[in-house]
């Protein structure tokens, strides 16, 4: 009886043992298993990756210029990387060459840096978070709010609309100056000149106008082009003493900044005010003066060899703002109904209005 029950009880133990032996050896198993998938997957994430970068060479810098050897496929207008992160735009596309307006400062910028694609063609950011704030023409904040929190992106230069895409200018936009508005009254479409030699309240006229639109309705997009820090500071003090500020959008490029963002500032705020106006919105666009903006782009065209023409003006001054200001219409019901008013300032000298 004993025997029998060691060999019962042996019989018993034996399948026991080998179950478990059975459960560690499928356990060890997985988890060679998972760690020979984990390292496979670590190898393959850990791996050398390929990506195409058209990269070239600075040959020569200049006074807010430079010119690259290399990248035969660059686009016009299309925003080039240098050295720490200074930021161009392709200008002159030649055989030999492309010639760049720089968009940031560049006196660290040497012959022989590499520079690259990036793929994209000049841009800035549109939508309701640039309301009430003061950005340069790239989109960068310039009041210290913080970055913008927006969702679009459209490039600075677009094609007019055609002459189906308009409707005839028939509303009436308010300046809030009886005798303007009862001698020559602004449509909502239109564009309207406001010339006058300095100081003799060209921008005054273009603030009243802004503060007139805080309970119409009408977006309101300003562009300083060349102006004094100190003056945009107090046009932006009166608008927020106005209450008006929270529909507005100052852009800013100062006498200081590079000739190329003076150049790029007033095709950054129209993009910007055509957001409103393809959205069916009524929107005010002030440049503050083309009288800078003609001169940043006489001094791109002499520092990249363009033949000068009448006061050493490239041939195409005239285009650069008829572009600009063809923009500006009052768009049909199809295409939502809105309209964008730009208020252009010219500054004479000495009443000479044929310059």
């Amino acid at each position: 009886m004993a025997h029998e029950h060691r060999d019962r009880s042996g019989s018993h133990e034996r399948p026991v043992q080998g179950s478990t032996e059975g459960s560690m050896k499928e356990s060890m198993e997985g988890s060679i298993e998972e760690s020979a998938g984990a390292f496979r997957d670590a190898r393959r994430s850990s791996g050398p990756s390929l990506e195409v970068r058209e990269v070239g060479a600075v040959t020569w810098v200049g006074q807010g210029v430079a010119r690259v050897r290399g990248l035969p496929g660059v686009r016009f207008e299309e925003l080039i990387r240098f050295p720490e992160n200074v930021m161009g735009m392709a200008f002159n596309l030649d055989p030999d060459g492309v010639d760049v307006v720089l968009l940031d400062k560049g006196e660290r910028l040497r012959a022989g840096d590499e520079v690259e694609r990036t793929g994209r063609i000049l841009d800035v950011p549109v939508g309701e978070s640039v309301l009430g704030r003061v950005i340069g023409p790239l989109g960068r904040p310039l009041d210290g709010g913080g970055r913008l929190e927006h969702t679009e992106n459209r490039p600075v230069e677009r094609p007019a609309p055609g002459i189906t895409d308009r409707l005839p200018v028939t509303r009436p936009l308010q300046t809030g100056i009886t005798s303007i508005d009862a001698l020559i009254p602004i449509g909502r479409g239109q564009r309207e000149l406001i010339l006058g030699d300095r100081q003799t309240g060209k921008s005054a006229v273009a603030l009243d106008t802004i503060i007139n639109q805080g309970n119409t309705g009408v977006y309101c997009v300003y562009c300083a082009v060349g102006q004094r820090s100190s003056m945009v500071a107090r046009l932006v003090q009166e608008l927020r003493r106005h209450r008006v500020m929270d529909r507005c959008a100052v852009v800013v490029a100062t006498g200081e900044d590079a000739p190329g963002l003076n150049y790029v500032a007033p095709y950054a705020a129209t993009a910007m005010a055509e957001f409103f106006m393809e959205r069916g919105d009524d929107v005010l666009v002030v440049y503050d003066d083309l009288t800078r903006h003609a001169r940043s782009y006489r001094e791109l065209s002499l520092l990249l060899r363009r033949p000068p023409a009448r006061e050493a003006y490239p041939g195409d001054i005239f285009y650069i703002h008829s572009r600009l200001l063809e923009r500006a219409t009052h768009l049909n019901r199809e295409l939502g109904g809105g309209s964008m008013t730009a208020l252009p300032i010219i500054e004479t000298q000495a009443q000479n209005v044929s310059a």
